[in-house]
């Protein structure tokens, strides 16, 4: 997640990119205005060229690579691919691109953009509508073959027109120590932890358990710190594990504003953050978590975003560790073959666990394991003129070797579900050992309530959610605050 997310970064864009060498490329970050410039040509000449405001870290480390694989799955000789590098906050990129099309400007001819913000565009109509302009073909492979959840984050909430194919999703996992748990007498391959969610409760006793028989630190880490990661995701998480909702489910995600229920004060969201409560300070006021273990997470966690969360993991002092993909390909190294805190073979991961079933969830559409959902899509530029060019090479894109090239040389993963189960994805070093549990995570997701008005309901949510949890204000009085600061941005 990154800053503005937070895969994104549900998290931190810097942190999530680490494990692809080269993370650091300011240089590559220019304004995306005048962008024809930074391809150091014209777009005149003999072929054509289509440009692609893109990752700046795949175009530094892989871009060769990309446009190679793009060619090598069916995009015509003529047509030349350049990128253009974006910002590598998503927050700023976010900013460029609103401000390039604003402008009416014609270059890049295509963006990826952030799960987290592309429907902002889309109902601002900054975006070309890609079921009209794409064959019925392509539009149908993706309504039929993609993760769902995550494709309608790339569809108008009214028409249910696509404008964005989705390029890579992203899932987070409960990630943990094999060797710990092992030592402390539980089996998690007998017992299918890859695949087969447990209750929190359930897995609090383990937390707590292991780490007394360990010696470690932390039973778990995670991220709540102030900042957009907490709101989109690691609270969202929990919540939605527990029934909870901002806005009474996933058909109200993107809107209408001010016409959706507001459901934070609800006793479901309350108990989330008193489960917090119980991993952290062994709190339970109300005996509702006597039967929970508690006291096994750090008061850190209130000021920890991805890597802060994830280093003492790393370290092995940590038992669980909460994270998005990036963790498991840097985590998952060999220890001796990397100069890096590395756990190797020894890092395990599994669905994040769950408080009611889907069942018995108090607000439709919840309960059970939840992850949430970051990740990328391809978008167009509606003031080109080059439109069939651009759908050859979402064309391209969208076959399935060039997904697995994107999964094998950048990490990226497929968003097709059935990939995940194919042996080139599972070979793929590190990552592929966890295909299965991340495709669990990608059949139960929860995307952010995106709308125009997020950006000030994202703060609010993850300042009452972080002063719930460092017992600054009852569970129950911080979401009380949170649900009139949100009314208020409703009726705006």
């Amino acid at each position: 997640m990154s800053k503005e997310d937070t895969r994104g970064a549900r998290s931190s864009g810097v942190s999530r990119r680490r494990f692809v060498q080269g993370a650091g490329v300011s240089g590559l970050t220019a304004g995306l205005a005048g962008c024809s410039d930074l391809l150091g040509g014209s777009r005149e000449g003999p072929g054509r060229t289509v440009t692609w405001g893109f990752d700046p870290v795949a175009v530094q480390n892989n871009g060769d690579t990309i446009k190679q694989a793009l060619h090598d799955n069916g995009l015509s000789d003529d047509i030349t691919v350049e990128f253009v590098p974006r910002d590598q906050d998503t927050g700023a990129a976010r900013s460029n691109y609103n401000r390039l099309l604003n402008a009416g400007e014609n270059d890049p001819d295509m963006f990826l953009m952030d799960n987290g913000w592309a429907n902002i565009f889309i109902q601002r109509d900054q975006l070309l509508n890609l079921s009209q302009e794409l064959p019925d073909e392509l539009v149908s492979d993706v309504d039929d073959n993609y993760f769902s959840a995550f494709t309608e984050t790339a569809r108008d909430p009214g028409s249910g027109d696509l404008f964005g194919v989705p390029m890579f999703p992203d899932f987070p996992t409960m990630q943990y120590r094999k060797d710990l748990v092992e030592d402390a007498g539980y089996d998690p391959e007998s017992n299918n932890w890859a695949t087969e969610p447990m209750t929190w409760e359930q897995w609090s006793n383990i937390a707590e358990d292991v780490q007394d028989n360990a010696d470690v630190d932390y039973g778990f880490t995670t991220q709540w710190d102030i900042y957009a990661g907490t709101a989109c995701c690691t609270f969202n998480e929990i919540m939605s594990s527990w029934g909870g909702a901002y806005f009474g489910g996933p058909d109200n995600l993107f809107g209408p504003i001010g016409d959706r229920p507001v459901t934070v004060d609800q006793p479901e969201v309350i108990s989330s953050l008193n489960m917090m409560r119980k991993f952290v300070h062994d709190e339970d006021a109300e005996s509702q978590f006597s039967s929970y273990g508690g006291g096994f997470t750090p008061t850190n966690i209130l000021g920890w975003q991805e890597e802060g969360a994830r280093t003492p993991f790393a370290e092995g002092n940590s038992v669980f560790h909460r994270n998005w993909p990036y963790s498991l390909a840097l985590t998952g190294r060999n220890p001796d073959d990397t100069e890096d805190p590395a756990l190797g073979q020894d890092l395990g991961a599994m669905p994040i666990p769950y408080a009611v079933s889907e069942e018995n969830a108090a607000q439709p559409g919840t309960g059970g394991t939840t992850a949430a959902l970051g990740g990328w899509h391809i978008t167009a530029n509606p003031n080109i003129d080059n439109q069939d060019d651009v759908a050859a090479v979402i064309r391209a894109a969208m076959e399935p070797d060039f997904q697995l090239t994107l999964l094998s040389v950048q990490g990226w993963l497929p968003p097709r579900p059935e990939l995940f189960n194919s042996s080139e994805a599972q070979d793929v070093d590190v990552v592929g050992r966890y295909m299965d549990t991340l495709q669990v995570a990608g059949d139960n997701t929860m995307a952010r309530p995106v709308t125009a008005v997020w950006s000030d309901q994202e703060s609010n949510i993850s300042q009452q959610a972080n002063r719930a949890v460092g017992q600054e204000a009852s569970s129950a009085d911080a979401m009380a605050t949170l649900q009139s600061a949100l009314e208020d941005t409703e009726s705006q």
